[in-house]
């Protein structure tokens, strides 16, 4: 009796050949859904983002990293070759209050030229 449970676990198992082609294609299908799903999105979000940032000018929203709104007043610290880079320096009206912030520390950026507050 014995035997012929033995033997009817061995006709069960796939041999083991065929397993290792279709454990790489699942892996392979795991990842390309990971990416299209979640990396694929995010990187187009990010390079979306850093356009924007470099492409502030004056009186346009932002939104800094520790949440202040303000408009931008001054944009300072642009290369020579006119290019913006993440360590310039933005200049900011919120408020009553003018502050400085770099340009990496921008979360988002609004429309474009802010209405004052009456």
């Amino acid at each position: 009796m014995t035997g012929s449970i033995i033997a009817s676990f061995a006709l069960l198992q796939a041999p083991a050949g065929s397993a290792v082609p279709q454990m790489i294609f699942m892996y392979g299908a795991i990842f390309a859904i990971f990416y299209f799903v979640l990396i694929r999105p995010q990187q187009k979000q990010r390079k979306q983002h850093e356009e924007r940032v470099k492409s502030l000018k004056k009186g346009d929203e932002i939104v800094t990293a520790g949440g202040i709104v303000g408009e931008v007043v001054h944009i300072a610290g642009t290369g020579n070759d006119g290019a913006a880079k993440l360590t310039d320096r933005i200049t900011i009206k919120s408020g009553e209050s003018k502050l400085i912030v770099e340009r990496g520390r921008i979360a988002a950026v609004g429309g474009g030229s802010a209405t004052p507050n009456a």
